[in-house]
């Protein structure tokens, strides 16, 4: 079979369209109170706004009413792992946090704002978000290279009393979560019978591997550029070795893909047809490399019974926006003080929710523009953050 491409699918931009669209910027700040006359100004600036910062003098928890701190979004990057392009460094890196931001404003109503950090060092970092902590409401880490995302994204969970996440690792694994939620409901198979191979123990690798397993996945293979991952790895891929791979599988992804129910790329590597032909049969190939998949979509179809990418030109698009908007709409809404596992996995089951009625193979997640998906992540993941005890109040 051959998957159709989207029709509405615009095609690609050329260069001038791209860099019109950038010229100064993709961002700028609003008002939200009029200011237009002398007695506007008395009330927006001074003597007007001395009250207030009287008042959150005298009680600090004013601030999340009287400022914007508590639905700011800091969107935060060292520029060392940016898209597909690598360790570009902080400035270059701006335009993607200009766009990040834009899509938390259009896709959450949550304003954000791009902070780039021309350091690489966790301490640095660290102390930086420590000092800036009354502005904003929220952290966003964004392509921050691994393994430091990995202690970054920890230190800051410990130092700040607000939600952080690293999205290049939860946003990828809530979706693709959604997304096997979606296609074991149109298979009717649960996630605990299903043999799951993920290529990429990178940030999104390690992060997809860890919330498959809290969420009831009982048989996961992970694999590095050296093969099957195993304790001699060390740090994280050693700490996941001892939680997967139950079945002790040797080599690398011929091996690993024998019999396997589920492929998951989030490498760069290539998966020849011949592979796809030894899985499972009505097997699964999420093939999330952007821009060139692991395997075309359509030399997967031919093997398996659901294909997903990375890509908006071919159905089931894993795309993070479906989950970091409502994820961090959600936190901020119930004053959460972090997100939890069970707030990602809250939020999975949202996502995978709002298509319940409409499964098929060609549609296991929600697109990226539907206007339902937000409000039922944010609703899901208030929820389990009230549940989990880590409201401020």
């Amino acid at each position: 079979m051959t998957l159709a491409q989207d029709p509405t699918t615009r095609s690609a931009p050329d260069r001038h369209e791209v860099f019109g669209a950038h010229e100064g910027g993709k961002l700028a700040t609003g008002l939200t109170a009029p200011l237009a006359d002398e007695r506007d100004l008395s009330i927006a600036y001074t003597p007007g706004v001395a009250d207030v910062c009287r008042a959150i003098a005298g009680d600090a928890s004013l601030a999340a009413r009287y400022t914007w701190a508590h639905r700011l979004v800091a969107v935060v990057s060292d520029g060392t792992a940016v898209l597909g392009l690598g360790d570009i460094g902080p400035r270059a890196s701006l335009p993607v946090m200009e766009g990040k931001s834009a899509l938390f404003k259009s896709f959450a109503g949550l304003d954000s704002i791009p902070l780039v950090l021309d350091t690489t060092d966790v301490d640095e970092i660290v102390e930086t978000l420590v000092r800036l902590r009354p502005t904003f409401g929220a952290v966003n880490l964004e392509d921050v290279a691994a393994p430091r995302c990995f202690e970054l994204e920890r230190r800051l969970v410990e130092a700040l009393d607000c939600p952080v996440m690293h999205d290049d690792q939860h946003g990828t694994a809530v979706v693709l979560l959604a997304a096997l939620d979606g296609a074991c409901r149109v298979q009717d198979r649960s996630l605990s019978d299903l043999r799951i191979v993920i290529s990429g123990a990178g940030a999104a690798g390690i992060a997809c591997a860890r919330i498959l397993l809290t969420a009831g996945a009982s048989d996961v293979v992970l694999l590095d550029s050296r093969g099957i991952v195993d304790a001699g790895r060390g740090g994280e891929k050693a700490a996941l070795a001892a939680v997967t791979n139950p079945r002790g599988v040797v080599g690398g992804i011929a091996e690993a893909l024998a019999g396997a129910d589920v492929f998951v790329g989030l490498s760069s590597a290539t998966l020849p047809e011949a592979l796809l032909a030894t899985m499972a049969p009505e097997c699964m190939v999420f093939a999330l490399s952007n821009p060139d998949p692991e395997v075309h979509p359509d030399v997967a179809a031919r093997h398996a019974a659901i294909v997903a990418t990375g890509r908006s030109d071919f159905p089931n698009q894993i795309n993070n926006v479906l989950a970091f908007p409502g994820i961090f709409r959600g936190a901020l809404d119930a004053h959460a003080r972090r997100i939890t596992d069970d707030m990602k996995v809250a939020a999975a089951r949202a996502i995978a929710d709002v298509v319940a009625d409409e499964l098929s193979p060609q549609k296991i997640v929600p697109g990226p523009f539907d206007p339902r998906v937000a409000p039922a992540v944010a609703a899901a993941v208030a929820r389990a953050a009230g549940d989990a005890g880590v409201t401020a109040r």
